[in-house]
């Protein structure tokens, strides 16, 4: 009698201990993210300025978000650091994890240097490459003093070029982060594929291209989604860099959320346009959360 007992309050501690344990997480993170993303939803239909106003307005922050011309000027600046810096990041990083994938002297060394940069925060990565692109004290002068009175490079104050500024900063952060995810899957490869490969006479570079780099499909979806998470939501590289500057010409989204709800006093405008960013973000999440979870059924 006492072992069925005994039994039963085991199974019972099993199947709820890990509920308790757990409920204080989950009810933390269903306030202080799912809640204030219903909160800020709805602030985003509100006449809400300076500080909440609950007073219902429907679409109008919508409609004056979509009126805005620094709001499309943001839109046309994420579109193109979008493309340039998933591309490149996804370009440098997959060239990288291929040299090291050869097995070269000091790749401990190499590995370590290019994976530096993502242990540096945003803030510390603008800050640097705003010194080094700075006309008066970084590259231009450097060349100056070199003797090149001719070279110019000021992009960083030319409101034409000040978003690909931006884009160098990503691409140099995050890299060596592409380079490590790509290196994992490579070296998961198994080694009898390329040597017969070769044996048939297929060169390094078309076996790679053939062949390797199609079986990484999986590290590909996963790498673009958290790329481009990474530029929905950049901001901090943005503010440290040009801080949406000159004027607003390398504003992103995030950067105008962060003006319109917090500097100009434009709470239910940021809202809109944060509620604009989430969507975006779901509209890439969900879909690849969904084919996920298919693929996983029918296996």
């Amino acid at each position: 009698m006492s072992n069925t007992n005994g039994t039963a309050h085991y199974g019972f501690a099993e199947r709820w201990l890990p509920r308790v344990v757990l409920a204080p997480s989950f009810l933390l993170s269903l306030v202080f993210i799912y809640g204030f993303i219903a909160w800020n939803g709805y602030l985003s239909f509100t006449a809400s300025r300076m500080l909440p106003n609950y007073e219902w307005v429907g679409l109008a922050q919508y409609e004056a978000l979509f009126a805005s011309e620094r709001w499309w000027v943001a839109v046309q600046n994420l579109g193109l650091f979008a493309v340039l810096f998933i591309a490149g990041a996804m370009g440098v990083g997959i060239f990288l994890a291929i040299l090291l994938d050869q097995k070269i002297r000091a790749e401990g060394a190499l590995r370590t240097i290019y994976l530096y940069p993502l242990a540096l925060s945003f803030i510390v990565t603008g800050t640097a490459w705003k010194w080094m692109l700075n006309p008066g004290l970084g590259l231009e002068k450097l060349m100056h003093d070199w003797g090149f009175t001719s070279f110019t490079f000021d992009w960083l104050v030319n409101p034409d070029y000040s978003i690909y500024t931006v884009v160098i900063a990503a691409m140099w952060q995050s890299s060596g982060f592409v380079m490590a995810l790509f290196l994992a899957g490579l070296r998961g490869i198994d080694d009898s594929i390329i040597k017969a490969a070769q044996i048939d006479g297929a060169s390094l570079p078309r076996i790679y291209w053939r062949i390797v780099l199609p079986a990484l499909r999986p590290v590909f979806f996963s790498t673009l989604m958290i790329l481009s998470h990474i530029a929905i939501k950049s901001f901090d590289l943005v503010m440290a860099l040009t801080g949406g500057g000159p004027g607003f010409s390398s504003d992103l989204p995030a950067t105008f959320m962060y003006q319109m709800a917090f500097t100009r006093g434009q709470m239910g405008l940021g809202a809109a346009s944060s509620m604009m960013m989430l969507a975006t973000v779901a509209a890439l999440v969900v879909p690849y959360l969904y084919s996920e979870l298919r693929s996983k059924r029918r296996g």
